[in-house]
């Protein structure tokens, strides 16, 4: 009796059933884990970069390495040469009022004090703090608008600085997002989603291209809030963190101090030799685990330990402003040589980039002016017009603003109606607008001196050349050299990118 033959089950079969947690996390093993795992040499790749050259001469003896790959760019990226080297986010939370700083409607002061048609009101989200009351009342831009520059770009007199800059900027009018509460519409922004958990703009590019810097990391948060402000915006971590990326690669906060990094001294009486001694101890050891157990986060705790000490040269050297000429630190404002300020994290943004940080986002709260139009927007724009116009001043007499990306704007904008009542003036205020608003970039390839789509005659909804968040967060990939849609990274059996699955680069806006 002939034996019946026994056939292998092809990888289709045996891939039919449901996959075990152990399994399914095999599957899921990226490139760096793959290297990291993989034979003799290629596994220890990584440590060596981050210990670099110091530790070599000073005799450092981890043996093992992390990859020349943590510092560098994923196989492939960029993926096309990229126009932009590096991202400065000047990110206004609370939204800054797009209808009283830069989208300028002769119609609405006509309206001024008249119910806004239903028209426009119909089957929108407002914030509930809108109310109906009022029968949302068209308000008047609070200061007159006029023209500038070559490009005659309209400006309000609130920013009179940013009013000097715009043959130099590029105004999206056009901005459309989906949220209408400011931590998921910030969230929206920088991450991709409206709920906290995915990785934020600056951990992407920070896993995808790396960073050619040693002794600083390669994405750096700072935040700022106006004196005197009611503003209750909160900065939560998750607008500067890695999601389900290897924590190694979410923005390292500075705090607004002359010590922004906690804990980078050593403690007295331990010299330095012996603190790079124990680090490369300690190395070794975590690199042991590493092999045992290929938890990415190993590898970060490595990364962190040899960036502190990296660090305890290269931050004094970066906080001391002596060596700036007074003429730049005057450019930058009377705030500028106060730790925690717009003005002082503006400079810190221009040095951090100097030395090659590719991303850095500074965070400015105090823009949620829901009855403090007449008020604190005076304060916001004093505090951020003139050091956002001074960076780019700055980057351009230096030769650093053609491929260095400035992005000024806030999580949406706000209506064109009062929140609250037309006869108490000192309490006029708006709420939240997502349907149009103003963002402004410079340098980093994208074109000077042009203002791209529009809203409708009441500044309520984009009408021309419509700018989605994430066509916005494509295109500033695109900037970078990355094409939007083949950054992704696979976690619970799902690609995500920042971009989810839609998204359009605005070919239009670049150089």
């Amino acid at each position: 009796m002939s034996k019946s033959k026994v056939e292998t089950p092809s990888w289709d079969v045996l891939n039919q059933s449901a996959p075990s947690p152990i399994t399914e996390r095999q599957l899921g093993i990226n490139r760096r884990y793959f290297f990291g795992k993989s034979a003799t040499g290629i596994g220890g790749a990584a440590l060596a970069a981050l210990l670099g050259k110091e530790s070599r001469a000073e005799g450092g003896k981890a043996s093992s390495q992390l990859s020349a790959g943590d510092q560098g760019a994923l196989p492939g990226l960029p993926h096309f040469a990229p126009k932009a080297k590096r991202v400065i986010y000047l990110f206004q939370n609370g939204a800054p009022t797009h209808v009283d700083l830069f989208d300028y409607k002769p119609a609405i002061p006509k309206l001024h004090g008249q119910p806004i048609p239903d028209s426009y009101i119909g089957g929108k989200r407002f914030s509930t703090m809108t109310g109906q009351a009022n029968g949302k009342l068209m308000l008047a831009p609070v200061e007159p608008f006029s023209q500038h520059g070559q490009s005659g770009a309209w400006v309000s007199a609130f920013m009179p600085y940013t009013a000097g800059i715009v043959d130099d900027i590029c105004f999206i009018k056009s901005m459309q997002t989906e949220a209408v509460n400011h931590a998921p519409a910030i969230s929206f922004l920088l991450s991709g989603a409206e709920i906290p958990g995915r990785p934020t703009m600056g951990a992407w590019l920070n896993y995808g291209l790396g960073s050619p810097v040693e002794d600083l990391p390669g994405f750096v948060v700072m935040t700022s809030v106006s004196k005197g402000t009611s503003c209750g915006q909160i900065f939560y971590d998750f607008y500067w963190g890695s999601g389900f990326l290897p924590s190694r690669f979410q923005g390292t906060k500075f705090r607004g101090s002359r010590n922004p990094v906690l804990y980078l001294n050593n403690p007295e009486g331990m010299p330095r030799e012996l603190r790079r001694s124990m680090l490369d101890d300690l190395a070794a050891l975590n690199e042991i685990k590493f092999q045992q157990a290929g938890d990415p986060e190993i590898q970060t705790r490595i990364a962190q330990y040899e960036m502190a000490y990296q660090m305890q040269t290269s931050v004094p050297e970066l906080t001391d402003f002596s060596d700036e000429p007074q003429h730049v630190l005057d450019m930058y404002g009377p705030g500028v040589q106060e730790p925690g300020s717009f003005a002082y994290n503006c400079l810190m943004a221009r040095r951090l980039a100097e030395r090659g940080v590719p991303f850095v986002q500074c965070m400015h709260a105090g823009w949620d002016q829901h009855n403090s139009l007449t008020t604190e927007l005076y304060n916001q724009c004093r505090d951020t017009d003139q050091p956002s116009a001074a960076l780019v001043q700055d980057l351009k007499m230096r030769g650093m603003l053609d491929d260095t990306l400035v992005i000024w704007g806030g999580e949406f904008g706000r209506t064109p109606f009062i929140q609250g009542k037309l006869d108490n003036r000192p309490r006029w205020g708006r709420d939240h607008h997502p349907y149009a608003f103003t963002i402004w970039m410079a340098g980093g390839g994208v074109k000077q001196g042009i203002t791209y789509g529009a809203s409708d005659e009441l500044a309520f909804n984009a009408v021309e050349d419509k700018v989605h968040v994430h066509d916005l967060q494509a295109t500033l990939f695109h900037l970078l050299g990355i094409d939007h849609k083949r950054l992704t990274y696979r976690f619970q059996g799902r690609y995500f990118r920042l971009t989810d699955v839609h998204g359009e680069v605005v070919h239009d806006i670049i150089s």
